[in-house]
C-alpha cells in the first residue's frame, strides 16, 4: 500500500468516525519536524543559576493543603487528572498513610494511553501514569510512605507501559498520524522511567536497559528536536501544562544526559514565556484547541500556573497570592525540583531597558513578536494558518505594569471582524503596534489630549500611549521618555489620514511602513526606513533579539 493509498483511506477513516482534527492537521498539514532543524537567532537561553531558591513559600504550603485535604472518595470520581495528584499530595504532606496505600493497591487500570478519540475511546490512560510515575520516583524508596507491596503493585499492574517500543503514532491511525507533543512525552517519559527504575533496581532483563533498547536515544532525539524546533503544541491550552508535567519527570529522575536535555527544552519554554509575558501576563498565539479562543484572561494559562507556583519560592518576594492552589498543575510545580533560570525569573517583573523579539515556530505556523520597555510588553496576537493549522490568534495586547486581569482591561488590536481566523495580528515592531481593527480603550482611561482619530493617554511608570482608531484600523506607540509637544509632534509628522493606513512617522525619524491586510504568510511589517524586511516568518529562526 503506498502512501497516498494510506492517506485517502485515513482520510475517509476521519470522516467515518467524525474526529480526530489533530490527526487531520498533522496527516494533510505541513508537519515542520519534518523539515529539518531550524536557525537557532541570535538570543541564547540562559541558563544561569545563582540565586538560592527558598525552600518553604506560603503558597507552596497552601497548594500541598488544598490537594492533601481531597478525600479519597470524592477522587474515585475525579479521573485522569485530580485523583492521582491527590494521592501524591497525600504522600508529600505524610497525610492519610495507610489509605493512599490502600487506595492505589485497589486501583484498576482504566484505559490505555495515547490521545482519545472516537477509535481510542479508553486513550488518556497517560495522564494518570505520568503522576504514578513521580509516586513511585519520590517515595518508591520510602517505604514508610509507599509500601513495598504498593510500589510492586504499582509497577506490575499499573504501570502499563515498559520495554523499548517507543511509539510515535496516535493509537489506531495505521501509524500514519504522529502523536501529540505531550502524549509522546507523558507515554514514552513515563516508559523510561519504568525501565530505569528496574534496572535501577537489580532488574537485568536487557529490555529494561534504556542505553541499549534504544530509549535513551529516542527520548533525546525527541526534546533535541523540541529544543532545536521549538514546540508543535506551543503555548496550548489546555496541553501545555502535560508537556511541562512530563518533562519535570525526566529532568528530576532521568539519566544524567536526560536530566540535562529536559531541563534545556523547560528552560527553552521559560525563557519564551518570561519575553512573551509581563507580571505572568501572557496573552500569545497558541496552537491547539480552538475552543480556548474565548478565554479572555491574561494570568490563567497554565504555562502562567506553574511560573506563579515556582516565584512563591523566589528569594525576590513576589506576590503569589493570586496563585490558583487548587491547579494540578501549580502541585506539580511546589513537589518538583526544577527551578527556572536566574534571568527568566527577573524578567517577570523586570524587563532591564527593554527588548524586541521575533520567535519563529517553522513552517505553516505563527510566529510570536514582542516589544518591551521597562515597564510595558506589547503581545502580538500572532495569525491564524488556516484550518488545519489549529492556531487560536489572540488581539495585538499592552501590558503594563497594573492589576489587569483581562483582556478587556488593556489597550489592544485586532482585525479585520471578529474570527480570529481571519486575522493576521503580527503588526508589532519596536514600541509600536497595528491591525485592521479599532483600539480597545479600557473603560478607567481617558485621554489627555484628542483630535479626530487621534488619541493620548498617560499611562503609569511615566508612559505615554499615542492611538489611532478607526473601526477598520487600529495603531498604538508607546513613550517611556516623555516629549515636550509629543501629540502635535506625531500629528504634524502623520497628517495624511489615508497615508496612516500604511505608514507611521516616529518624532526620531523612525519610519513604519506596513500593511494590515497581509496575507497570512507574510509579517504586517514591510519596511523600517524604506529598508524592507524579512516578511517570510516561516523561516524566521527560533529566537531573533535586540536587546536595548
Amino acid at each position: 500500500m503506498n502512501r497516498l493509498t494510506k492517506k485517502l483511506l485515513l482520510l475517509s477513516l476521519v470522516f467515518l468516525v467524525g474526529c480526530n482534527n489533530h490527526g487531520t492537521s498533522f496527516l494533510f498539514g505541513e508537519v515542520k519536524y519534518q523539515d529539518g532543524r531550524m536557525q537557532a537567532g541570535n538570543m541564547s537561553v540562559p541558563k544561569q543559576r545563582l540565586q538560592v531558591w527558598n525552600t518553604q513559600s506560603n503558597f507552596g504550603d497552601s497548594v500541598i493543603n488544598y490537594w492533601s485535604s481531597r478525600t479519597l472518595i470524592e477522587i474515585k470520581q475525579k479521573g485522569k487528572v485530580d485523583g492521582p495528584r491527590v494521592l501524591l499530595a497525600n504522600l508529600v504532606a505524610n497525610k492519610y498513610i495507610s489509605e493512599t496505600n490502600t487506595f492505589i493497591a485497589d486501583m484498576q487500570v482504566n484505559g490505555v494511553t495515547g490521545s482519545k478519540w472516537a477509535l481510542n475511546k479508553k486513550g488518556d490512560y497517560d495522564f494518570s501514569l505520568t503522576i504514578l510515575t513521580t509516586i513511585l520516583w519520590k517515595f518508591g524508596d520510602q517505604p514508610s510512605k509507599l509500601f513495598p507491596a504498593t510500589a510492586t503493585y504499582m509497577l506490575n499492574v499499573l504501570m502499563t507501559e515498559s520495554g523499548n517500543k517507543f511509539r510515535y503514532a496516535t493509537p489506531k491511525t495505521m501509524g500514519l498520524v504522529r502523536e501529540t507533543e505531550n502524549h509522546i512525552l507523558m507515554t514514552e517519559g513515563s516508559r523510561y522511567l519504568k525501565n530505569r527504575w528496574l534496572m535501577l533496581h537489580g532488574n537485568a532483563d536487557p529490555i529494561y536497559n534504556n542505553s541499549n533498547n534504544g530509549m535513551e536515544k529516542k527520548l533525546l532525539d525527541e526534546l533535541d528536536n523540541m529544543k532545536t524546533n521549538g514546540l508543535y503544541e506551543f503555548n496550548s491550552l489546555p496541553y501545555i501544562g502535560y508537556t511541562i508535567t512530563a518533562l519535570l519527570n525526566l529532568e528530576a529522575y532521568g539519566s544524567d544526559a536526560m536530566q540535562l536535555a529536559a531541563r534545556d527544552v523547560l528552560d527553552y519554554m521559560n525563557w519564551t514565556y518570561s519575553l512573551g509575558s509581563y507580571q505572568l501576563k501572557h496573552y500569545a498565539p497558541m496552537r491547539r484547541r480552538y475552543e480556548k479562543a474565548g478565554i479572555k484572561e491574561l494570568t490563567t494559562d497554565y504555562h502562567s500556573l506553574f511560573m506563579k507556583a515556582w516565584l512563591s519560592y523566589s528569594p525576590l518576594n513576589f506576590d503569589s497570592s493570586k496563585g490558583q492552589a487548587g491547579s494540578p498543575h501549580s502541585l506539580m510545580a511546589v513537589t518538583m525540583p526544577y527551578r527556572p533560570s536566574d534571568q527568566v525569573v527577573q524578567w517577570q517583573y523586570n524587563k532591564g531597558n527593554g527588548y524586541y523579539v521575533k520567535l519563529g515556530h517553522g513552517p505553516k505556523a505563527s510566529p510570536e513578536i514582542y516589544s518591551a520597555g521597562k515597564h510595558f510588553l506589547l503581545s502580538a496576537g500572532g495569525v491564524n494558518r488556516g484550518e488545519q493549522s489549529l492556531i487560536v490568534a489572540r488581539p495585538i495586547s499592552l501590558f503594563l505594569n497594573d492589576h489587569a486581569t483581562k483582556q478587556s482591561e488593556t489597550f489592544n488590536i485586532a482585525g479585520p471582524g471578529t474570527d480570529f481566523k481571519g486575522w493576521n495580528n503580527t503588526g508589532v515592531y519596536k514600541n509600536f503596534a497595528c491591525a485592521a481593527g479599532p483600539v480597545n480603550i479600557p473603560a478607567n482611561c481617558k485621554a489627555v489630549a484628542q483630535k479626530g482619530n487621534w488619541s493620548m493617554y498617560q499611562l503609569q511608570d511615566g508612559i505615554m500611549l499615542v492611538v489611532y482608531s478607526t473601526t477598520q484600523f487600529g495603531l498604538m506607540v508607546i513613550f517611556e521618555n516623555r516629549t515636550t509637544n509629543l501629540f502635535d509632534q506625531i500629528l504634524s509628522l502623520n497628517t495624511n489620514e489615508q497615508k496612516i493606513n500604511t505608514c507611521f512617522q516616529f518624532p526620531n525619524g523612525e519610519k513604519i511602513g506596513y500593511d494590515v491586510m497581509a496575507t497570512k504568510s507574510k509579517w504586517v511589517i514591510q519596511s523600517v526606513n524604506d529598508q524592507l524586511q524579512n516578511r517570510d516568518y516561516d523561516k524566521w529562526p527560533l529566537i531573533d533579539g535586540d536587546l536595548k
